[in-house]
């Protein structure tokens, strides 16, 4: 219980967090980013880590000034930071496979990995691309990935397109709108908006396909 209101409390607070680790490790945030990062895509029983709000607050903060980082250099290091760590996650798929997800699992749930598999049913390897927008979906997408063995080559050009298209999109909004009044001074709001609708689609899918599957 501890743990699930210390993620809250770093969710909703994410630019605060975020101010105190570059006033105390200064050049050394690119790193804590892209470690950050790297492990939300990276390992599939990671998916609580705040990547949408990490991103939104990095370009808010860094557009406010007085941070010390380069918005373009943080946004390359966190495209590399993402691109590698999907790669992590499709290979881990690959080695493991679905025996992994268990209906008793917390973390690697059974209904996670059945709304991943209606995911990519429907967007077919355009899911890698759209995943980077969902939280869950964008760590589990590249392990399933993995277990159903897409093609390496045509994973990583999917990959790295999204990868570009997350990393740059979320810093840039960030960026232009984060330092408007009316969402600095109702941050945590902003931050629990872009997280709903990050969670709500692959949750929505989680129950459409137990109900599904008690209708067969």
């Amino acid at each position: 219980m501890d743990f699930i209101k210390d993620i809250i409390d770093i969710l909703l607070h994410v630019d605060q967090y975020l101010n105190d680790i570059i006033k105390n490790y200064k050049f050394w945030t690119y790193l804590i980013l892209f470690i950050i990062i790297f492990a939300e895509t990276g390992f599939v029983v990671t998916p609580f880590l705040p990547g949408d709000p990490l991103l939104f607050a990095a370009g808010a903060l860094i557009a406010g000034g007085d941070t010390g980082l380069n918005i373009f250099l943080l946004g390359f290091i966190l495209i590399i930071a993402a691109i590698t760590g999907n790669t992590v996650n499709y290979h881990l798929g690959k080695y493991l496979g679905p025996k992994v997800f268990k209906p008793e699992n917390k973390i690697l749930k059974l209904s996670y990995y059945h709304s991943t598999q209606d995911f990519f049913n429907k967007h077919g390897g355009k899911a890698v691309i759209f995943s980077r927008f969902f939280a869950i979906l964008r760590t589990f997408v590249p392990f399933v990935s993995g277990v159903i063995k897409m093609p390496f080559a045509k994973y990583t050009l999917f990959n790295i397109i999204g990868a570009l298209a997350w990393i740059v999109s979320f810093l840039t909004l960030g960026y232009l709108f984060g330092n408007i009044p009316a969402v600095k001074d109702n941050f945590s709001w902003a931050i629990l908006f872009i997280t709903f609708l990050s969670t709500l689609p692959p949750v929505i899918g989680a129950i459409y396909s137990k109900k599904e599957k008690k209708t067969v």
